[in-house]
């Protein structure tokens, strides 16, 4: 985020300006506004592909997700995009992957064989005890129980039906070697043991981590209120289920509301005040009027979470966050921005728009610093268009030149069948653009009006 976007003053600078890796990506206070944003009735031109992005279709991206006018002449069979590589890429990892995995499900077996060859075809003197020894090793990690002992056992007899076959009576070398071969398989057979009782352990945390997840963000039905809606989350820290970013949609009397939110700090802390922010969204949406009266209701308690907090979080802790309320029968869209990247419109004919706040606004736990009330502002939200709500994880993506991810100019002269659709191709996306590691989470909203 840049400084002068505090004030709304100056021009926000493009994603692909040159900054330093070190510029400060997570500043929370900063309200994503653009010079010369306007939220007109109606959409711009549509600018067609967009060259040079990096964009290329996934599977399934076609221009299809509207039916043509009955005056608009077909599209020739040349102008229907090209299977992306990425999914091309993405297959041949996979049978990689599987190929990879295929070899180390033998490799126990073939160490064995291995070694009884290399005993059988060289001179006395020389052993395959090595193999002899690997092979229960690395069963332990790959094998069950069963299957661990039952290639310790083939090492030991391998070992002593190499020795056999020279001598009747194994020597001094011969029966330290099964020794330490029969030591070995049952060193690995214990091994066995402990990795899957670990295995169950971390089984046992992720349902517990899945399921704390899907209590406090759960996953959206697919059709709320007349809308297509999907949802995403994607955690930076790997094996994560939840941190800091949260989103809901629930169906009211005065239309669907929507929030997405990012709460500022880490850990155990940040996903209390997830749910804390959650909990008052439901219940405010539900009883309250107006959007702006959805958002104190936020603040309100937001502020009584900071009292039960001690450290710096009990006064420094805020969370940015967006509201819209897509009334019933109605074609537009009002939005509500805390401090909160803006969200995108984007047109069935692939044309995208920033829907930047006109009046910026400090995060939810600043109000009392605010010097003016809240304000909603509505914009037009015509059929087949889809609102997309993201969190900065999206739009701090950052590439090893350090350079911005822009969800609009990259997501501009596309067109997806549904949200869920959209959601896949732009978090692949970001993972392309940063190099497939995050470094911050994100939540992905999209809610289409059919």
């Amino acid at each position: 985020m840049r400084s002068g976007d505090l004030t709304g003053e100056g021009p926000h600078e493009e994603p692909g300006a040159a900054e330093g890796p070190g510029a400060a990506a997570d500043d929370h206070l900063v309200p994503y506004a653009r010079a010369g944003g306007r939220l007109s009735p109606d959409p711009a031109p549509d600018p067609g592909p967009v060259s040079g992005t990096g964009w290329e279709p996934g599977p399934g991206e076609r221009a299809a997700a509207v039916p043509a006018s009955p005056t608009a002449p077909a599209a020739p069979a040349s102008s229907v995009p090209a299977r992306s590589s990425v999914s091309a890429d993405a297959t041949g990892d996979d049978r990689r992957i599987c190929l990879l995995r295929s070899l180390l499900r033998v490799l126990p077996a073939l160490m064995a064989v291995g070694g009884a060859v290399y005993g059988i075809c060289t001179p006395r003197g020389f052993t395959g005890a090595p193999l002899f020894t690997a092979a229960p090793l690395v069963a332990a990690p790959l094998y069950s129980f069963l299957g661990t002992a039952v290639t310790g056992v083939a090492a030991v007899a391998g070992a002593y039906a190499v020795h056999a076959r020279s001598t009747r009576v194994p020597d001094a070398d011969a029966v330290t070697e099964i020794v330490t071969v029969a030591t070995v398989a049952v060193m690995a057979a214990v091994i066995n043991r402990v990795v899957r009782r670990g295995d169950q352990r971390l089984a046992s945390a992720r349902g517990i981590a899945e399921a704390a997840q899907r209590a406090v963000l759960p996953e959206p039905a697919a059709r709320i209120g007349g809308y297509d809606v999907a949802a995403r989350y994607e955690a930076a820290q790997a094996d994560a289920f939840i941190g800091g970013d949260l989103y809901a949609v629930q169906d009211t009397p005065r239309g669907v509301r929507l929030v997405v939110g990012d709460v500022r700090g880490k850990g155990m802390g940040a996903v209390s005040a997830v749910a804390v922010v959650i909990g008052a969204f439901r219940e405010a949406a539900e009883q309250e009027a107006t959007l702006e009266a959805v958002a104190q209701r936020l603040e309100r308690a937001l502020a009584r979470e900071g009292t039960r907090r001690d450290g710096p979080d009990a006064l420094e802790g805020f969370t940015t966050a967006v509201l819209a309320e897509l009334p019933h029968g109605d074609e537009t869209v009002r939005i509500l921005n805390r401090g909160h990247p803006p969200p995108l419109l984007l047109h069935p004919d692939g044309t995208v728009r920033l829907l930047p706040a006109h009046e910026p606004a400090l995060p939810l736990g600043m109000g009392e610093l605010a010097g003016r009330p809240d304000r909603a502002e509505e914009t037009r939200f015509p059929r087949g268009a889809t609102l997309l709500l993201h969190t900065d994880g999206v739009s701090e993506a950052r590439d090893t030149q350090g350079r911005f991810y822009d969800p609009e100019e990259r997501l501009a002269g596309r067109s997806f069948r549904d949200p869920e659709e959209l959601l896949a191709a732009l978090a692949r996306d970001v993972h392309r653009h940063c190099g497939g590691g995050l470094t911050d989470d994100m939540a992905l909203l999209a809610v289409r009006r059919p």
